[in-house]
């Protein structure tokens, strides 16, 4: 039922979208934008300074290898890192390529009845390519807010159309930021273990981003859009001098739309991981725990009822059961 209604409530937001900008074009193309960016700040920077607040008196690293300790014994300079530099590239690999997911395992219980682990190398894959097509897919479209285009920008739209199939030309991102989207929604459905552990605004992100990318297929491949006026309604919202342009398709104020949607909802879902994974005490930090003692700065002093006490309390009883005392 938490898809159904997430696929309902994606529906309803693509069809108030595409009548909404027919009708209040303004509103939908300069309002909501800015009010989304406006929620995506605040929001963005209230949970990274909430998260920076929480102390963290103790390294309580994720480890996959041996802890530094004594020379002669080889230690896991990725996995388990002694040092500053070692942790930069544990972060680096764990932020650039998901290592820690290219490393899960998926347990299930066969006939038998015997615990059987297997590969989920298809789930690190899809998500690997989601997150990078999307980053190429965000650096092509800063070509309709920034004037003169940067040099990055163009290289990366010369590299995504590299194949240069069809007019107008097939970038490769638009098809596997598809089959990654849809991978990951079938997994949702067809895993019942991770079916059983989605709530609706798992699949609401995944719909919202589905909807949001066939919106833009649609714009470049099917339908005739108007690109200078797009254009011109980015480099005004970007300046903010912004002016709706005539003549724009009600499939581009669909596609606006639920990108201000995302954005907005972006700060208050799962997909903050983007942020949190930099503020992550299992990974930002060295394990030199071996090598420095950490003391718990917040520690109250505790009353503490010591051993000598405790057997001056109880001496007759002890003695009586013929126990061994420390003081005579």
């Amino acid at each position: 039922m938490a898809a159904f209604y997430s696929l309902i409530l994606v529906l309803l937001l693509s069809i108030a979208g595409y009548f909404g900008g027919s009708a209040a074009g303004t509103f939908f193309g300069i309002i909501i934008p800015y009010a989304a960016i406006a929620v995506f700040l605040i929001g963005l920077t209230a949970r990274v300074l909430q998260w920076a607040k929480i102390p963290v008196p103790f390294r309580i690293t994720t480890t996959c290898g041996q802890q530094k300790s004594l020379p002669w014994i080889k230690y896991s300079r990725l996995d388990n890192p002694g040092s500053g530099l070692g942790t930069v590239f544990r972060m680096a690999l764990e932020i650039l390529l998901f290592r820690s997911l290219f490393r899960n395992t998926k347990a299930e219980i066969k006939d038998g009845p015997r615990l059987v682990f297997s590969e989920r190398k298809f789930l690190w894959l899809a998500a690997l390519a989601f997150h990078w097509t999307f980053l190429f897919i965000l650096l092509r479209h800063l070509r309709f807010f920034l004037e003169p285009v940067p040099g990055f920008v163009l290289l990366a739209q010369t590299l995504d159309g590299f194949f240069q199939i069809g007019t107008p030309v097939l970038y490769m991102t638009d098809l596997v930021i598809l089959a990654a989207l849809a991978y990951l929604l079938i997994r949702r459905f067809s895993d019942s273990q991770v079916r059983y552990i989605s709530l609706f605004a798992d699949y609401f992100a995944l719909f919202l981003l589905l909807g949001l990318v066939l919106s833009g297929i649609a714009l470049r491949y099917f339908i005739k859009t108007d690109i200078s006026g797009i254009k011109e309604l980015a480099l005004g919202l970007a300046t903010f001098s912004p002016a709706l342009p005539a003549g724009l398709s009600p499939i581009f104020f669909m596609h606006i739309f639920l990108l201000s949607i995302l954005v907005a909802f972006f700060p208050f879902s799962k997909l903050m991981h983007m942020g949190g994974v930099f503020l992550s005490p299992t990974r930002n930090l060295a394990n030199n725990n071996r090598m420095k003692r950490h003391i718990n700065p917040w520690n109250h002093p505790v009353k503490v009822h010591t051993y000598e006490e405790w057997e001056d309390e109880f001496r007759d009883k002890i003695r009586a059961a013929g126990l061994p005392l420390d003081k005579a």
